[in-house]
């Protein structure tokens, strides 16, 4: 299970931010994570609860906001939104596509006191 390791590498942001900038307690964290990300939610949910216990996020309300997957199809030349990496292009039915966006993962912002 990634999802652990994904939780203690936001644990650990979250401490050297709190270092570098004075505060004591998150209460809200924002996360954003691309459709093909690879990140199971149910999986996520259980490591935040065990990774965070006892940490300054321990409790914080964790808000995921959902990225769409992108892909440039090399048969029409459009840029399309994607569920899995294996699609074909919606526009053309073409099977060349490069993904663009949505394998990202990253903090968006923290609410902290």
């Amino acid at each position: 299970m990634h999802e652990m390791s994904i939780v203690e590498g936001i644990r650990t942001a979250i401490e050297e931010a709190a270092r570098a900038n004075g505060f004591a307690k998150v209460t809200r964290l924002r996360l954003e994570i691309g459709r093909l990300a690879g990140v199971e939610r149910a999986a996520l949910d259980f490591a935040f609860d065990v990774v965070l216990r006892g940490s300054l996020a321990e409790g914080a309300a964790v808000q995921i906001i959902d990225l769409p997957g992108q892909a440039a199809c090399f048969d029409c030349g459009k840029t399309v939104e994607i569920e899995h990496r294996l699609d074909i292009c919606p526009e053309c039915g073409g099977t060349r596509l490069l993904v663009q966006g949505g394998d990202e993962m990253r903090i968006k912002d923290l609410e902290v006191l």
